[in-house]
Parts: structure tokens; C-alpha cells; sequence
């Protein structure tokens, strides 16, 4: 990168997004290789340590020697929000651009990387001592489904983007509600900026023909067997009630079945199989309202020599 921005002039950040399995980590890699550029992932699950397999976290010898920015830093039992990955992105952008050098945001979690680059911003909300707990019990006595119910009547908008058995974010949202008496979606359009804080690139990633995104998923989820995410998936299963965030996430919570004695591997397999496909459907749903994405065929062969055109012409641009 040429040299670093005054202090009014908003700072270029370029994002790869896209649904798993497209080739986001290499790409990422190859951009920062071109314009002198370090990595922060926008990843939920990658941000804990010892979750290497199931996350897909980026290798070191994958790493080219690049920086790679708020990978490991957290124990499975931490919890981390939007809100702290906001905060955080915002630290490492400060840091990478005072030194010259590109920020280029690298992930598949939509919220995390449109709340960074739409420049959200997030009230301190202080939980009432015991709501909490009050929740927990309350979906201990009343059942999920009833709480998902309530949220339905208190916040539509919330419940409609938030899946029934996701107990973790029903409560989550039920629990803003009743400490601040606000929809979710309330509190949403009141935290944005009048204007977005940085000037931004986000490239996507996508396979024209949807059967072959769909093949390498598949073939991600064998290789990570090989691998050996059966341990690390049981590890999760071992320590589900302290380490929350990865008991609900896709790659470990289909084999918790298998290790109950419930559901034979292969069923497991292909149940995660059908989980990441539906997963990467959402994430394509996301990012394409997200506007400004300039999507790229990921099977073309010169879909890197592409990204490092559209790059180089962004940050011709100043």
C-alpha cells in the first residue's frame, strides 16, 4: 500500500466474502501478498482456540506468512458478540492502516463483517442483575418453543431472523427486549452512522453452478474427518455446558448424536453435510443484500488475477 491516510480521509478496507467452502482464505491471502495487506478474520468460531478442524481455521502454511487478526485469542467457555468484534475489527484497522499497510476483512459471518464496514454502533446495554438467570429458568419450566413464541410477540423482526432452536439467541433477544423495553430492530436503525466509516471493496465469492458449491462442501466435511474433527467435536460434546458458542455451532453439535450412542456416524456425516449446505444458503441470502458486493466466479481460473484488478483500480482511486 502506497502510503497511509490523513486523518480526514477514510481509510480503504477491502472484505472477501462469500459462503464457505469458496475459497475465501486464499484469496484473502493472495490480495494481501499483492497490496502489502494483513488479514482480520471475520469468522464467529474462529476466534477460539483449540476449535482448529471444525472452524476450518486458516493453516499456518496457508498463511503465506500474512498476518491473520483475531484467530486464537479466545477460550471456548468466553462468550463474543457482534458488538466485541466490532470493537476489536476496529482496533486491528487502526492499527494496520497507521503502519502502511491494508486491512483486508476475510470471513463468512455477514453480521460481523456489514456491522464493521456499516460502522454499527452498539449501545452499552447493562443486564438486570438476575434476568439472566430468570430467562434460563423460565425456559427450563415453560420450554423453548414457548419462548420463541414470546419473542415472536415482543419482536417479530428478531424472531423471523433468529431459528426456533437457537435457544442461545432467542434468550439473547428476549433479554434486550426486557432490559430496554427496545426491538432489536429499533436499537438496529438507531446505531447507524449518517455515514460509513470506511471506504470499502467487498468482494464475493460464488460458484455459478450450485451443485459444485455444494460437492465441496461435501468434500470439506470429509477431508475435516480425516483430519480429525471427530476429537475435537467430542471435546465440544465433553465441555457443551461451558462452552456454549460451539455446542450450538454447525461442525460438532451433528455428532453429539454419535457420541450419545443415538445415531450411527455415517447418519451424522451426512447431517452435518446437509447443515452446511443449508448454512451456506443463508450466507449467500446475507450477502446479497448487502449492497455494493462485486460478486466473482470462484471455480474461474483467473478469479485472483480478477480480484487483484478490481483492487488495484479501488485504491487507484483514493
Amino acid at each position: 500500500m502506497a502510503e497511509s491516510c490523513d486523518r480526514n480521509q477514510k481509510h480503504p478496507v477491502l472484505a472477501v466474502v462469500g459462503p464457505t467452502a469458496t475459497g475465501k482464505t486464499a484469496l484473502g491471502v493472495a490480495l494481501a501478498e499483492a497490496f502489502e495487506g494483513e488479514v482480520i478474520s471475520a469468522d464467529s468460531m474462529q476466534i477460539y482456540k483449540g476449535l482448529d478442524v471444525g472452524t476450518a481455521k486458516v493453516a499456518p502454511e496457508e498463511t503465506h506468512g500474512i498476518p491473520h487478526h483475531a484467530v486464537d485469542i479466545l477460550e471456548p467457555d468466553e462468550p463474543f458478540s457482534v458488538a466485541d468484534f466490532v470493537t476489536l475489527a476496529g482496533t486491528l484497522e487502526a492499527d494496520i492502516s497507521a503502519r502502511g499497510r491494508l486491512p483486508i476483512l476475510v470471513g463468512g459471518t455477514g453480521l460481523y463483517v456489514q456491522s464493521f464496514l456499516y460502522g454499527v454502533r452498539f449501545a452499552a446495554e447493562k443486564t438486570p442483575d438476575g434476568l439472566r438467570e430468570q430467562l434460563a429458568a423460565e425456559l427450563a419450566e415453560k420450554g423453548p418453543e414457548a419462548m420463541y413464541k414470546e419473542l415472536q410477540a415482543a419482536d417479530p423482526e428478531a424472531a423471523a431472523a433468529i431459528h426456533p432452536n437457537n435457544q442461545v439467541r432467542v434468550l439473547r433477544a428476549l433479554e434486550h427486549f426486557r432490559a430496554t423495553g427496545k426491538r432489536l430492530s429499533e436499537q438496529k436503525a438507531q446505531s447507524l452512522p449518517p455515514e460509513r466509516p470506511y471506504r470499502s471493496l467487498v468482494l464475493g465469492l460464488d460458484f455459478p453452478d450450485r451443485a459444485q458449491l455444494y460437492r465441496r462442501i461435501d468434500l470439506r466435511v470429509d477431508k475435516m474427518l480425516d483430519a480429525g474433527l471427530l476429537d475435537e467435536a467430542k471435546l465440544v460434546y465433553d465441555h457443551r455446558q461451558t462452552y456454549r458458542t460451539a455446542a450450538q455451532a454447525i461442525g460438532y453439535k451433528e455428532f453429539f448424536p454419535y457420541f450419545e450412542g443415538t445415531a450411527p456416524l455415517d447418519a451424522c456425516t451426512e447431517k452435518l453435510k446437509q447443515a452446511s449446505r443449508n448454512y451456506a444458503k443463508r450466507q449467500l441470502t446475507w450477502f446479497r443484500h448487502m449492497d455494493g458486493v462485486v460478486w466473482l466466479d470462484a471455480s474461474a481460473p483467473d478469479v485472483t488475477a480478477r480480484a487483484v484488478q478490481l483492487a488495484r483500480e479501488f485504491l487507484a482511486k483514493g
